[in-house]
């Protein structure tokens, strides 16, 4: 099989050491990795397949040669350097939301639209955790019945705010076991003991750009123009995985035993679902695996075709990582003795630019 030259930005933050480790746990067929991060970062040293790489300072000259381009540094230094990548001719994965919206660059969840890896003009974008973790229950859900709608509240982990944020709650949970006052640097409020109806920031309609997303993606991923949804996101004391309650209006009829039917049958989803044995996701059990999982199946009493449930999943894996790579794993296929850039009609591809939003 052939072997391709993988550069991951971003290698020593939480998405680019997990990125490193499903590299290496999925056999990707990789001959080089080259890790770029920040100046501070560079001359650390990373485990790799058995061995040690060295961390170099992302710059614009850091992709001679470089096949694919696994992104998460954060989306202004993305929207800077992946045109950067794509120009030197690697294809970017970028995780950020710097490109999610833009008309020529994929949202790809591969499960869902793997397909649309094959339009992409340089750059392929990973879709926002909380989104991809819905999605990976809904979709299917959506094939079968036809999805008009969704109101759903997230439980996201602290994690998904980075290290500092890990940090920040262990120090909070120690703080008040020992009746210290607890002091606070990355949430506006307590997090430890306590649940935060704010992610990301707030939209002059109260909404907050991360609740958004979930119709604006969504829409792009399901190719679902008319597909609508009214998201409250919550940080929660938990260190990993994101959950998310959903209740879902479908144009069709649907039954609790007809979902779990879809359900059972979607790749990269398990069903728990027996309430009188106590058993449904946990984000807890959810943490560091790659499947997602669903659970507490229902009818909606509240509107008619409705269905209510409950999805769990690592957002630092299927919400960032391992969907990275699986991207990288459809671009592969049926590419093993071909390069993976995309023609683009010359040796420079398009400047792209995040699209309003």
């Amino acid at each position: 099989m052939r072997k391709y030259k993988v550069a991951i930005a971003g290698a020593t933050g939480a998405v680019g050491r997990e990125m490193m480790k499903v590299l290496e746990e999925r056999e990707f067929p990789v001959s080089e990795l080259v890790p770029l991060a920040s100046e501070r970062s560079e001359g650390q040293k990373l485990e790799f397949m058995g061995g040690e790489v060295t961390v170099r300072r992302l710059k614009p000259d850091s992709f001679a040669g470089v096949e694919i381009a696994l992104f998460s540094p954060g989306a202004s230094v993305s929207r800077e350097f992946a045109p950067h990548a794509a120009r030197a001719g690697a294809v970017v994965i970028d995780n950020s939301s710097a490109f999610r919206m833009h008309d020529k660059v994929p949202l790809v969840i591969p499960e869902i639209n793997g397909a649309d890896v094959k339009l992409h003009q340089g750059i392929i974008a990973n879709p926002n955790c909380t989104t991809a973790i819905t999605l990976m229950a809904l979709y299917p859900l959506h094939r079968a019945f036809n999805v008009k709608r969704i109101f759903a509240s997230s439980y996201q982990a602290v994690s998904g705010t980075g290290a500092k944020a890990i940090e920040e709650l262990r120090r909070q949970v120690d703080q008040l076991v020992k009746g210290q006052a607890v002091t606070k640097e990355v949430y506006p409020h307590q997090i430890a003991f306590n649940v935060l109806p704010h992610v990301d920031s707030f939209l002059p309609d109260g909404y907050t750009k991360e609740e958004m997303k979930m119709q604006h993606e969504g829409r792009k991923i399901m190719h679902h123009p008319t597909f609508c949804a009214s998201v409250t996101c919550v940080r929660v004391p938990v260190y990993r995985a994101h959950s998310v309650a959903v209740t879902a209006e479908f144009a069709k009829p649907v039954t609790a035993e007809s979902a779990r039917e879809v359900l059972r049958n979607t790749p990269g989803l398990q069903v728990i679902d027996e309430p009188g044995k106590n058993l449904y996701p946990l984000p807890l059990n959810m943490a560091e695996q790659y499947d997602c999982a669903v659970g507490r199946i229902r009818r909606d009493c509240a509107m008619e075709n409705g269905l209510a449930f409950w999805v769990s999943g690592d957002q630092l894996l299927k919400g960032a990582a391992l969907n990275a790579v699986q991207i990288g794993e459809e671009l592969l296929k049926g590419t093993e003795r071909e390069p993976v850039q995309a023609s683009t009609g010359g040796s420079a591809r398009p400047e792209l630019q995040p699209a309003a939003r």
